[in-house]
């Protein structure tokens, strides 16, 4: 992977995982029941793949 690349891939990732602390943030404060089970499911998903992303943007 070129290095233009795997800065985008590590861009995508801190978005992603920024993404998450919103979405999180905003369960636990805002909501209540399924809606915050789903935004908190969301932040978790968004959180790994940001995570792998920013693996794979090292390696």
């Amino acid at each position: 992977m070129d290095p233009m690349m795997k800065m985008w891939v590590s861009f995508v990732g801190i978005g992603l995982m920024a993404l998450a602390a919103v979405l999180i943030s905003l369960a636990r404060f805002k909501t209540k029941g399924v809606l915050r089970l789903l935004l908190s499911m969301t932040a978790f998903l968004f959180l790994v793949i940001g995570g792998f992303l920013g693996l794979i943007s090292i390696a």
